[in-house]
């Protein structure tokens, strides 16, 4: 992929954090003073990865995996312990400054609105300060303010939002100034099912019609497979799957099965993958009162990967 055509690339990119163990008992206070103990932990691992412009990609794994200080790697608020990253093909490093202005950043439990006042003035406040051009601001106002139901809270104050509605202004914020690239760690968190959907539409609209790239982590599988077309799971700081939804359930064997109700009150469940041999099979059974399908969800087949992963680790 060329320069032209990546919106975001990680070359080999490990990040390490030192922890200084502490012991608070009588000798332990001593020892500390005396020898004071570390530990170094690798929260990535020579992680390599491209994303292309206009794409719209999950980034999932287990707590800890590493999603979050990915995040920070791309905008800038963390460094590489090696390895290389470009962002719009800019240093995070050396370019903080001009990647910021095309790059838009979401963490789910942080807020970049003012407490105390009403949300437009936190709008209005991004206008000045980032020196956006009346006419984007103005243009992008009306776009955020209509698609994500923003008009009768532009004069209500932070503190009084629900965090649905936070979180909705806060994404309307930070698509101000137009990003070409926009990181979301976990924007669907806490939110209920109106606002989970109202969020994930706009999302997908943006991306479809902007050509928005997005890269999106969350816990919850089905919203990010209704997003995203693309997942990339981390696992022990490394990357460990990348593709689409299809190969990923695939790989985990998320089975799919037809459950059986016979006349006599029995059930059986039959495991299938062709629609048409378990149609040819059912016709040929006597006494068939119901059938039910179901189909193992990605969610448990992830959680049973997760688990499978950290017994490895450990």
């Amino acid at each position: 992929m060329s320069h032209t055509d990546s919106a975001v690339s990680i070359r080999g990119v490990t990040k390490t954090f030192t922890q200084w163990q502490r012991d608070n008992t009588g000798w332990g206070l001593i020892r500390n003073l005396i020898k004071p103990e570390k530990r170094i932990v690798t929260a990535l691992d020579n992680v390599s990865f491209e994303v292309a412009k206009g794409e719209f990609v999950a980034y999932a794994g287990p707590n800890g995996a590493g999603k979050s200080t990915t995040m920070k790697l791309l905008s800038g608020m963390l460094l590489p312990t090696s390895g290389e990253i470009t962002v719009l093909a800019m240093s995070p490093k050396k370019q903080r400054r001009l990647i910021m202005q095309r790059l838009g950043v979401l963490f789910g439990n942080r807020t970049e609105l003012w407490w105390d006042h009403p949300i437009i003035q936190s709008f209005e406040w991004k206008k000045v300060v980032w020196n956006i051009p009346d006419a984007v601001y103005n243009k992008n106002l009306e776009m955020v303010t209509e698609l994500l139901d923003l008009g009768g809270l532009l004069k209500t104050f932070a503190r009084e939002l629900s965090l649905g509605q936070r979180m909705r202004a806060d994404l309307a914020m930070l698509l101000l100034h137009s990003p070409e690239v926009i990181l979301l760690d976990e924007p669907t968190l806490g939110l209920d099912v109106e606002a989970k959907r109202r969020m994930i539409a706009f999302l997908c609209r943006l991306n479809e019609e902007e050509g928005t790239t997005i890269i999106v982590t969350s816990h919850d599988m089905d919203d990010l497979e209704e997003m995203a077309r693309r997942i990339l799971l981390i696992s022990n700081g490394a990357i460990a799957f990348d593709g689409g939804f299809a190969k990923l359930r695939s790989e985990l064997d998320c089975k799919k099965l037809a459950v059986v109700k016979f006349a006599d009150g029995s059930q059986r469940e039959i495991s299938y993958q062709d629609t048409n041999k378990l149609l040819r099979e059912l016709s040929d059974m006597k006494g068939i009162k119901d059938v039910a399908f179901k189909q193992t969800s990605l969610e448990e087949g992830l959680a049973n990967l997760f688990e499978k992963w950290k017994n490895e680790a450990s």
